[in-house]
């Protein structure tokens, strides 16, 4: 019982997980993970973002306290003073009560008299013309002529130097005092009335000012234009859905021309620069409009993912900057606080726009309306839609579509502060589509290391020559032509005319560098994504090339272990169908690309280099060669190196770009000098001279262009090992170049003879990245 229980507790071999189940599970856990990581890092991200703008909204707030905790110090002296002159008053009174208390006592006069004095506070000889102004000033008041008034105060203090002094407060000072206080109340209560206007604001304003209560004064007016304001934007603001694009600018001109018209009159009555208390007042309120405009913008525009809330963006972000620019002649410095408040909302549209490009350029099945057909993008990208399934074609025009869509709205300081933004997203955007393309491609699969793209629509495979190169062809015009049209007019930078032997390099605009240097490093990253297709590409044509069905190299170290030369001294039957399956491609590429010469010498000089660097990297072809089992012949050696030299002149004849795949033959040629020589064969005695394979080389490829009935045999054998149903095109005498191409072509490298370096399509061959083996390039 107890042996049938442990048996019970084991696991039957049927239950047991295979490893690639375990492997496939870890692997999804993995990108799962992964993707969880750079969610939580985008959200960091953007609470940093806040957290900054917070700061600084903070900082600023802080800012603003401490000066008003510096003028409330300075107010709290001020009362202290007051206070101790009042205590100095009462202190006099109480003496002067004592004294006349005093002399009632000791006088002999009759009763009547002395209760007259004492009810008269004011001497005899003063008592009528005091009395009478002070009458006269209740008169004023209580008739509510504030200017009569005023005037009267004002010429008595003139009169009385006394009354404006901190000495001893007498019974008609402190009156005085009174009378004024008064008035002060009656100019407060007209300067607050809503109805009030600004020509009897201001005439108000100066009466406070007379009365030197120029802090109150100042605190109204700053008042009145931010209740006006208010008041106008609430009467604007039902009217923001109807124009979504443009209500930022309307709201942007009402908050900053009230901020300018605020400011002068604040210099014009205060003098703001003979007193900075009041013009840092100004610029605190200031500061506190912008937020608010801020905030309104952010409340009132259209969702963040679409076209509309960009555009409404970009409008404020150029019209706010431009009076922030206009305000500065006059001490206010607000475009720093508008960008610290404004950026997190502009990046957040920009990411939800891009976010929304994604899913319309990659999500056929989803439709946006909102884009407008361009006749120039379908008209150049439909000719590719004949050779390939249209879809695809679809799918490399929306995404023309969505970023020229995107590129409009941006006005020209959004580019300045936010270009680098745009151009990463739009380098973003690209990369993902190179990505869609690639997966289009023969051999792709999950093991080669590529961007999954999810709940994307899978296209048909691009399964002949034509439609992989209409693939290629799509993604290069985007690159070369389309994206470079659309930064020009965005970036409003300079055309030129880039120089070359390319027959679209004369329409292919130039971007400077000089006028945009953000451009430059985003034009290299640029390049390298498309690489990647290019290079995938080469890749499987090359892999399809060399491998049977069966999985068998028909490119093998046989051929030059068991097989004797012939005396035309022709190159091994796999490259005589290289050269052969090149010219088909070249036929292919002429139709499929025309007009695209640049991009033809890229793809067929890069399959040329690909057969080389595999051929180097293919250990198992090496292996056969270090067996010391294995006899070697020198004639073997002399074939190697023929072909070595054939393919060079393949490139070399045909006016590709030769000087990368020259050295990677070089490199191959000295590993097998180095083998040979190591199992006892001396290459100095057994090889003709170099120049002897340069000249076998060019003879072969004249023989085969000229169809001789060896070459032609040799081809046939080769092609029966081939996949049945491939057709044979024939052969194409591919251009030749003189002596002066010939000869610069040999001092440059492949780079250096595209239409270069500003070229948005400058192909780096030193930027080999591919999925199945290592270029030993760089």
């Amino acid at each position: 019982m107890e042996s049938s229980e442990e048996e019970d507790d084991l696991p039957s071999i049927e239950s047991i997980t295979p490893q690639s189940k375990i492997d496939s599970v870890h692997q999804s856990l993995t990108e799962k993970g992964i993707r969880k990581l750079c969610c939580e890092l985008l959200d960091l991200k953007d609470a940093v973002e806040n957290m900054c703008g917070d700061m600084r909204t903070k900082y600023l707030a802080f800012l603003r306290i401490s000066e008003e905790a510096v003028e409330m110090e300075h107010e709290l002296v001020e009362l202290r003073k007051h206070i101790s002159s009042q205590g100095i008053l009462v202190q006099d009174l109480m003496s002067g009560l004592g004294r006349e208390m005093d002399e009632w006592k000791r006088s002999s006069g009759d009763a009547d008299e002395s209760e007259e004095v004492e009810e008269d506070p004011f001497p005899n000889e003063l008592t009528d013309p005091k009395s009478e102004f002070l009458e006269k000033i209740d008169i004023l008041l209580a008739e509510h002529k504030v200017d009569e008034a005023l005037e009267a105060i004002d010429t008595e203090e003139r009169n009385n130097p006394e009354l404006k002094g901190a000495g001893d407060m007498s019974p008609y000072k402190s009156a005085f005092i009174e009378r004024k206080a008064l008035l002060e109340e009656q100019l407060l209560r007209i300067a607050k009335q809503p109805s009030v206007s600004v020509t009897e604001l201001k005439h108000t304003l100066n009466g406070l000012i007379r009365l030197g209560k120029g802090p109150s004064a100042h605190q109204l007016l700053l008042k009145h234009y931010a209740t006006s304001l208010h008041r106008r934007i609430e009467a604007f603001l039902p009217s923001c859905s109807t124009c979504p694009n443009t209500f930022p600018a309307t709201l942007s001109k009402l908050v900053f021309s009230n901020i300018s018209l605020a400011a002068k009159e604040s210099a014009s009555m205060f003098g703001d620069d003979d007193n900075p208390a009041y013009s840092n007042k100004v610029v605190q309120w200031a500061e506190r409009e912008v937020e608010y405009l801020v905030r309104l913008v952010k409340e009132n525009a259209a969702p963040s993912e679409t076209v509309y809330a960009l555009r409404a963006a970009s409008v404020c972000l150029q019209d706010c900057l431009n009076y922030c620019k206009a305000l500065e002649p006059q001490g206010l410095i607000l475009s720093k606080l508008f960008l610290v408040l404004f950026r997190p909302y502009v990046e957040e549209v920009l990411e939800l726009n891009f976010r929304r490009a994604r899913k319309v350029v990659f999500d056929l099945n989803e439709a946006d309306e909102g884009l407008e057909s361009s006749s120039e993008f379908v008209a150049v990208l439909s000719e590719f839609a004949i050779a390939s399934d249209t879809t695809m074609t679809d799918c490399s025009i929306r995404f023309m579509q969505i970023v020229q869509d995107i590129l409009e709205q941006l006005t020209h300081l959004a580019v300045l502060h936010f270009g680098e933004s745009v151009l990463a997203r739009v380098l973003q955007l690209y990369d993902k589509y190179i990505d869609f393309l690639i997966k289009a491609l023969p051999g792709h699969a999950d093991e080669d290391g590529l961007p999954e793209l999810q709940d994307h629509t899978i296209l048909t495979r691009a399964e002949t020559d034509s439609e992989q190169l209409a693939l290629l062809g799509a993604a290069f015009t985007i690159l070369d032509e389309l994206l470079p049209k659309s930064l020009v007019k965005v970036w409003n930078l300079e055309v030129e005319n880039s120089g070359g032997d390319g027959g679209d390099s004369s329409s292919s605009p130039s971007l400077i560098s000089s006028s945009a240097p953000e451009l430059k490093e985003w034009k290299r990253h640029m390049v390298q994504a498309f690489d990647k297709l290019r290079n995938y590409f080469c890749l499987q044509f090359v892999l399809s090339f060399i491998y049977s069905r069966e999985g068998l190299t028909r490119l093998d170290a046989l051929i030059y272990l068991t097989e004797t030369p012939d005396d035309l001294h022709l190159p091994s039957l796999p490259f005589q169908a290289l050269f052969s399956k090149l010219q088909q491609l070249a036929i292919i590429a002429g139709d499929v690309l025309l007009g695209k010469e640049k991009l033809q010498k890229i793809l067929l000089a890069r399959l040329t280099e690909t057969v080389i660097i595999w051929l180097s990297n293919e250990q198992e072809f090496w292996s056969a060669f270090e067996d010391e089992s294995t006899p070697l012949q020198p004639s073997g050696l002399q074939q190697l190196i023929l072909d070595m030299n054939f393919t060079v002149e393949i490139a070399r004849f045909a006016g590709y770009p030769f000087k990368v795949v020259q050295n990677h033959a070089s490199v191959v040629i000295n590993r097998a000098i180095n083998i040979f020589s190591s199992r006892g064969i001396n290459p100095q005695s057994s090889l003709p001279k170099a120049e002897w394979f340069t000249e076998a080389a060019k003879s072969a490829i004249n023989r085969l262009l000229m169809g001789s009935d060896e070459a032609s045999e040799a081809e046939e054998e080769y092609e029966c090992e081939v996949e049945e149903g491939e057709e044979e095109d024939g052969h194409i005498v591919l251009p030749e170049i003189d002596d002066d191409e010939h000869s610069d072509s040999l001092e440059t490298s492949s780079l250096s003879t595209m239409d270069s370096f500003e070229s948005f399509a400058s192909a780096s061959m030193a930027d080999l990245e591919s999925p199945s083996f290592t270029d030993s390039e760089s």
